[in-house]
């Protein structure tokens, strides 16, 4: 009886990794990250990346850090609104790093506003007991 209660908790220690990269629970992450970004707060943003993180993104050049993350972010803040994020597909690698695929939406800010969508790929990484941004990519659809 021992070794089965045994065997059962170490397979629900396993498994705790696996429900923590979760497709839902990553989803969880980015809705934060877009509800961060809609308000205008760049620096809540910049704390959800990892202090080595890099944003690559489209068309401009490398940004690393979170100084430089919560910068170009206050900027596209000035340019763009209403972002929605759709995280389509979640790969565990290994216990503490993910890799995440993903659509997202938003409006510009430019008069009239328009209609934007473009697709990212990222690796999440734990730092202590939360879940961060260590790259984030990503390219237009138009």
């Amino acid at each position: 009886m021992r070794r089965v209660v045994m065997a059962a908790i170490c397979l629900v220690l396993a498994a705790a990794p696996t429900l923590a990269q979760s497709k839902a629970a990553i989803q969880k992450l980015n809705d934060e990250w877009a509800a961060a970004f809609n308000k205008g707060d760049a620096a809540a943003l910049a704390g959800m990346y990892t202090s080595d993180a890099y944003v690559l993104p489209a068309g401009e050049g490398m940004v690393k850090g979170r100084v430089g993350i919560e910068g170009f972010w206050r900027g596209a803040m000035q340019q763009l609104s209403d972002i929605k994020i759709t995280t389509l597909d979640v790969k565990p690698l290994g216990g503490n790093a993910v890799r995440e695929i993903g659509t997202a939406t938003f409006k510009t800010k430019s008069q009239p506003p328009q209609d934007g969508a473009l697709k990212y790929a990222v690796v999440w990484q734990k730092e202590g007991d939360r879940w961060k941004l260590l790259q984030d990519i990503w390219n237009m659809d138009k």
